[in-house]
């Protein structure tokens, strides 16, 4: 389904005039975008804390179990309906790169720090502009490729392989980055299903697969860690949620951008949590990282907006 052209001598939404709704539902759809990011982050936070007292194939089925309680209560009334799909296949490996991604960027967090493996996670945009070229068939252009590689060059200024600083954990990241694009691709791929039965199937593939992993590394909880595990599935519902509600009330190319904010709350809660800032080099690898990542989503904006 080809996204509909927008009148060329018409504004941008977010550049139209205070008054007028389409720029009032653009600003809403940044705020909650903020807001899931600022979310996501304390997730990732809390999800590092507990991966250094258990195994993250424990902490990341607690986050899917608790992801698929709420929302199959949310849903409880038209679960059948909403479970039904015209792509079950694309929908269960969507399920098993969203599960693989997450994973892998906890088992990163047990030797790296936060602000470090979320700026590696964050070059995901423009591995999407490259895998939607590649399956999809979009067309791409020697400005966005160009834009790829400096984001690919940003993260290996982060990991440096060679360096004596190089961990191999960040690799852990770099792959969770890419099968989180997968798992995007997947995601256009299933667009003919609706919002709530691809978060439906994302939950349930992951608790199921979780589910038949957990057994080998379970540990018995403390009691005073239940509020951590608690809150690490709260603050992931809670921020999918808010995710989709930006998405759906403002163009993807427009706000996503601000998912870059991520980056200042990873450093500050690496700076409070466990006292540690990342290096120079991870400061100029962020910063390479989004600025590609930037340009690409502008050249993708001003690519949709064409006129036929």
């Amino acid at each position: 389904m080809t996204p509909p052209k927008s009148d060329p001598g018409a504004l941008p939404p977010i550049l139209a005039p205070a008054g007028d709704p389409a720029r009032s539902t653009q600003l809403r759809g940044i705020l909650l975008l903020l807001l899931a990011i600022f979310l996501f982050t304390l997730m990732d936070a809390t999800g590092k804390h507990l991966s250094t007292l258990y195994h993250p194939v424990q902490v990341v089925w607690v986050r899917f179990v608790t992801n698929l309680a709420i929302v199959a209560v949310i849903f409880a009334p038209r679960l059948r309906s909403t479970l039904a799909t015209r792509r079950p296949v694309v929908q269960f490996f969507r399920g098993v790169t969203q599960l693989g991604s997450i994973l892998l960027f906890f088992s990163a967090l047990q030797f790296i720090g936060l602000a470090e493996a979320t700026a590696i996670m964050d070059i995901n945009p423009v591995l999407i502009t490259l895998g939607a070229a590649i399956f999809l068939g979009e067309s791409i252009g020697i400005r966005r490729i160009l834009g790829i590689l400096a984001a690919l060059c940003g993260a290996l200024i982060i990991i440096r392989p060679g360096a004596g600083v190089f961990h191999p954990a960040a690799l852990l990241a770099l792959v969770a980055a890419f099968t989180y694009a997968a798992g995007a691709i997947l995601t256009r791929l299933a667009r003919s299903d609706s919002t709530a039965t691809s978060v439906l199937w994302s939950a349930l593939v992951g608790s199921i697969l979780a589910s038949l992993a957990v057994p080998f590394f379970w540990q018995p909880i403390a009691a005073s860690d239940l509020w951590a595990f608690l809150l690490l599935g709260g603050l992931g519902t809670a921020a999918q949620a808010l995710l989709i509600r930006a998405f759906s009330l403002a163009e993807a190319a427009a706000i996503a951008p601000f998912g870059y904010t991520g980056l200042i709350w990873a450093g500050l809660w690496g700076w409070l949590f466990w006292g540690t800032l990342p290096d120079r080099w991870t400061f100029v690898g962020a910063l390479i990282i989004v600025v590609a990542g930037i340009y690409v989503w502008m050249r993708e904006a001003r690519a949709m907006h064409r006129p036929a």
